[in-house]
């Protein structure tokens, strides 16, 4: 039987490669279908969800203060602020590494929907949370975020290596910055849910002038609007897990690491007809194809081929640009967004006659901020990241910031509110048309697929170290030497200087740039130097050369 086999599929080495390397192209050079926009919305709301839970951090600790901290007027104490703001992203470090390093040991698939799981146990355990005698709410949402942060840190490279893997050359910069821009709008979402429960408890939120005298009904509606804030994110998890959880395997996994052709084969067949997964038409053949799968011409994963491969520069130098890039980034990034508060109190957008107006103002104003300079920075990467490419958006939003923050830093006492929120707006659209995008995009296309997810987990990872900087380290800082009870911008004495800061990493962004390669329609195996012969096999298959397809 293995005689007939070979002589009727021609399954010697050379054939496996080919075989490998038609159904890739097949993949590469798919006109843009209904399958490529499932595969971008059952991943994307996995964004939808990590930056909801992420952004309504800051008017959670905002409700937090009032409910359980009357006797400091409101206002949570600084430290507690810090530790649920940053519990978070000290989890998504280890989800970004640990489920980075399990997608390319055990599969895409079997990680895929976990982190979700993950999310949503961890979202409802929040909103569930109360102190007790011996248990402190902040110690509590403390070990519910590290959970919840474990579940988005594994979001990202997964969805990143998924959308990726399973993109058409053509489109894959429009796929994999759709999913990225469920960012905003799940910022957005979070602004307006803030919104809608303050308008729900009006009456309620009147009774009180101040934070400081909000108790009774008050603090009640206050309670209980944190916890439906909190709550609100399992629900789009919750509606995508039943596809995450049935997403067929990336062919390229079962190619490259699973090495098993023959279902590699249907999956890719699965995929475009959007079925769960492919069945070989024969499991004799498929076992029998897999015994021969030590003669595709592809390294195999380990630790001491992973050390070695990035101990020479070629390659280490792509790994420092995009985990610089990411760790860059995020300083000034999550330092800025994570405390827009700060921001709306600068720019006068807060106050008010009672709760219920001081509360309004702050989602509302989030809204604006989202809806100024986030989303349209999202959008206009998605349209034209594969025209324009990737290294020099992410080189222009670098700049770009570099000046916006110098600008920031030292005429900070002499801008106007509306200068200051011209300013903030600016740094919103151009991190989203610029490097927060394409940090995400550039490591899930660089590596190879059996170091694609690790490499993209390590460099989120660097990324959300600097956001743990920033929150922790330099965030703080704004208000040295504040006197008590000042507000507005005397409230942050400091705050120049931290700009100051900010603009430092964002020109050191600008030379880790200098260190990724440029992906913009070039294939996954191009790009990792794993397949030299694709685009040889693409221009024998479709009638076309490559060369011609890159052309926007």
């Amino acid at each position: 039987m293995a005689t007939d086999l070979t002589v009727a599929d021609d399954n010697s080495a050379t054939d496996l490669n080919t075989r490998r390397r038609i159904a890739l192209a097949e993949i590469d050079n798919a006109p843009l279908g209904w399958y490529h926009l499932r595969a971008c919305i059952v991943a994307g709301v996995g964004f939808f969800t990590d930056q909801y839970d992420i952004f309504t951090v800051s008017m959670l600790t905002t409700m937090l203060g009032i409910v359980y901290w009357p006797q400091k007027k409101g206002a949570m104490p600084t430290p507690s602020d810090t530790a649920i703001k940053v519990a978070t992203s000290g989890g998504t470090v280890i989800g970004q590494v640990g489920f980075g390093i399990l997608a390319d040991i055990v599969g895409r698939k079997r990680m895929y929907g976990v982190e979700l799981i993950i999310i949503i146990i961890a979202t409802l355990g929040q909103a569930l949370s109360a102190p007790g005698p011996g248990l402190s709410i902040v110690g509590v949402l403390i070990f519910w975020r590290v959970i919840m942060g474990i579940g988005i840190g594994g979001d990202y490279p997964l969805s990143s290596i998924i959308t990726s893997e399973f993109a058409s050359t053509k489109w894959r910069g429009f796929m994999m910055a759709g999913v990225f821009s469920m960012q905003g709008i799940g910022q957005l979402v979070g602004g307006i849910v803030m919104l809608v429960v303050t308008v729900g408890f009006k009456g309620s939120l009147q009774t009180a002038k101040s934070y400081a005298t909000c108790t009774g009904v008050c603090s009640l509606a206050v309670d209980k609007m944190w916890r439906v804030l909190v709550g609100f994110g399992a629900v789009p998890a919750c509606l995508a897990l039943y596809y995450r959880l049935t997403i067929p395997e990336t062919p390229r996994y079962t190619f490259d690491i699973a090495r098993d052709v023959e279902k590699a084969r249907v999956d890719v067949q699965a995929y475009m007809t959007g079925k769960h997964e492919g069945v070989p038409p024969s499991e004799i053949k498929r076992l029998e194809v897999l015994a021969q799968s030590d003669s595709l011409d592809l390294p195999k994963g380990s630790f001491r081929d992973f050390v070695q491969y990035f101990s020479k520069w070629k390659n280490g130098k792509i790994l420092l640009g995009t985990a610089g890039s990411w760790f860059c980034l995020d300083v000034a990034f999550y330092g800025l967004g994570l405390n827009s508060s700060t921001v709306l109190g600068a720019i006068g957008w807060t106050g008010g006659s009672d709760v219920y107006h001081i509360l309004y103002k702050v989602a509302s104003g989030n809204i604006i901020l989202v809806c100024a300079g986030a989303l349209p920075g999202y959008w206009a990467t998605m349209f034209t990241v594969d025209i324009i490419g990737r290294r020099p958006i992410q080189m222009m939003g670098f700049v770009v910031l570099t000046l916006l923050f110098l600008v920031w830093g030292f005429d900070y006492k002499h801008l106007s509110s509306n200068s200051m929120l011209g300013i903030y707006i600016l740094a919103q659209f151009f991190f989203n048309f610029g490097p927060n995008a394409t940090t995400f995009l550039v490591p899930g296309e660089c590596f190879p697929t059996r170091y694609r997810s690790t490499g993209h987990g390590i460099s989120a990872a660097s990324g959300k170290i600097g956001s743990i900087i920033a929150q922790a380290a330099l965030a703080p800082l704004r208000v040295t030497g504040a006197k008590p009870g000042a507000t507005g911008a005397a409230a942050n004495p400091w705050q120049n200087n931290v700009m100051k800061i900010y603009a430092f990493f964002m020109l050191l962004g600008c030379f880790t740039t200098l260190l990724i390669p440029e992906t913009k329609r070039k294939t996954l195996e191009e790009m990792s130097g794993e397949d030299e012969a694709v685009s040889i096999v693409q221009q024998d298959v479709h009638g076309n050369s490559s060369e011609g397809e890159r052309k926007p």
